[in-house]
């Protein structure tokens, strides 16, 4: 390797490792002179970049003192030299600690790890949620994804930031999108709801190009976008506007009743298992189904077939093979 292409490598790499490098070459360098001017006093090398280190850093533990003049002269020029790299580097060190801090708020630093959850969109819903997984695992690790927040604190929310968009390759790969285990992508409230599903739509697409396999949970405000979300290779779709709506129309038909507050809550609460169907239950009444869930602490509530929901049926309904089953477990305070 030539002088050039020491210097191509060397000026290329990140300042703290470069200064770290210049500091040990010089300790090492004034340790070994040192050794090969006053040999008693120094007896190994080891012992010359020890006392260079201690006499750089301006400890002086004087466990090692050169006595010839000229050992000191050499004393004297480390102390100019490398106190000034060594303080010069602590202080570079500090201003990165703060500047890495200032660019992890702002949604500058990429994502390394892996197996984690990533969240597209920042609202009360996304809030919500990672509250919920956070409440539920408290070791998750959620990346969020998000334009329209300039920053976000990482002590206030224990999320990793990435500002940018989400249609955009460059971003979702700062979010480690390959590595990722899952995707819940929220609509846009700044958006109507058309420009939203659009937006949603776009980045399932973008999501899907970078990772064939991973699920993405997308939520759709207008139904005729469902298709087009299916297509783009969404895994599963949430309709909220449908689900608020049936919760409004039941509280207009009830005359005297909770509030609907009270069944966001139940939901909230409580967690939803799908399974499919058990070959000892196939052709089965549902009663009997239900009651041997029941023995496993397991409430039957109803079951999916052919993509239609079927809750509460008759006692004396059968179950068929390809049922899947929709239970909840019990409730713990």
């Amino acid at each position: 390797m030539n002088i050039e292409q020491f210097k191509h490598i060397y000026f290329r790499l990140p300042i703290l490792i470069r200064l770290f490098l210049t500091i040990l070459l010089v300790m090492m360098l004034f340790g070994t002179i040192i050794h090969y001017i006053e040999p008693k006093q120094f007896p190994t090398i080891f012992d010359g970049i020890w006392w260079a280190v201690v006499t750089g850093a301006t400890v002086g533990y004087g466990d090692y003192v050169p006595l010839t003049k000229l050992g000191r002269i050499l004393g004297i020029i480390l102390i100019l030299t490398g106190g000034g790299l060594l303080t010069f580097y602590i202080t570079q060190f500090a201003a990165a600690t703060v500047q890495h801090e200032n660019d992890l708020s702002r949604g500058k630093v990429a994502y390394k790890g892996n197996n984690h959850i990533v969240l597209v969109g920042w609202n009360e819903r996304t809030r919500n949620l990672m509250d919920r997984i956070l409440k539920h695992d408290s070791k998750a690790e959620i990346v969020l994804i998000d334009q329209t927040v300039s920053q976000m604190s990482y002590q206030h929310y224990p999320v990793h930031f990435i500002h940018g968009d989400p249609t955009d390759d460059y971003f979702l790969q700062k979010a480690n999108i390959v590595e990722a285990s899952k995707v819940v992508i929220s609509a846009d409230n700044h958006k109507s709801e058309k420009q939203a599903d659009n937006q949603s739509i776009l980045t399932v697409v973008a999501i899907r190009g970078n990772n064939k396999d991973i699920p993405i949970i997308v939520e759709i405000m207008t139904k005729g976008q469902i298709d087009n979300a299916v297509r783009a290779g969404a895994s599963t779709i949430l309709r909220p506007n449908d689900f608020m709506s049936a919760l409004l129309y039941q509280e207009v038909l009830k005359e005297k009743a909770k509030p609907f507050e009270t069944v966001i809550h139940l939901l909230k609460d409580q967690q939803f298992h799908q399974f499919k169907l058990p070959e000892e239950f196939e052709k089965k009444p549902f009663i009997e189904v239900l009651y041997n869930l029941k023995l496993d602490d397991r409430l039957l509530l109803g079951i999916l077939r052919q993509e239609r929901w079927i809750l509460n049926p008759s006692k004396d309904f059968l179950l068929q093979k390809e049922d899947i089953l929709i239970t909840s477990i019990p409730w713990k305070p």
